[in-house]
């Protein structure tokens, strides 16, 4: 049986890709008798306030309808951001030498934290070094992972602009 958060991605999905965004992730959080849906949308071009708003007026609509969610909710919707979660093979495939901060789920070695760069993807395991040493860690031991930004390269892509 599929778990909520699968049944919401499968119904999301399509309606954010016709709008012209990808769904990069889907956060189902219940916190007592809270519960948040939180959306990451991209788009090649980067994603704006209107477009979150565009995809948050129709994923409502269809949630209203089809009420999958018991209870009251609040729905989130954003940009990944420059510090985007990573939740799939493909993620990492794609940022691949990137660094990145992993959380695992359950302890390895006496710890659960990791920051390294990312090697490569091997199926469902991604390989990070990490001071030096590659481990593989399967994509479903991962409880959470963020890419760190590069701040120095972006600054300096601000100020090469300001020189012109």
């Amino acid at each position: 049986m599929a778990s909520k958060q699968e049944i919401l991605h499968n119904m999301i999905e399509p309606i954010v890709a016709s709008l012209g965004c990808e769904l990069w992730g889907l956060e189902y959080l219940t916190q007592g008798r809270y519960t948040t849906l939180r959306l990451f949308i991209d788009a090649p071009a980067g994603v704006s306030l209107e477009e979150c708003e565009k995809v948050s007026r129709q994923v409502s609509s269809v949630l209203d309808v089809e009420d999958p969610i018991d209870g009251e909710y609040t729905l989130e919707v954003s940009s990944p951001g420059m510090d985007r979660p990573l939740y799939t093979p493909a993620h990492y495939a794609r940022y691949v030498g990137e660094t990145v901060n992993v959380r695992l789920r359950m302890a390895r070695d006496g710890r659960r934290r990791f920051k390294g760069d990312i090697v490569k993807v091997e199926g469902d395991d991604v390989v990070i070094n990490v001071e030096g040493k590659d481990i593989v860690l399967p994509v479903d031991a991962i409880d959470k992972a963020n890419i760190v930004p590069r701040y120095d390269e972006i600054i300096s892509k601000i100020d090469g602009a300001k020189d012109k």
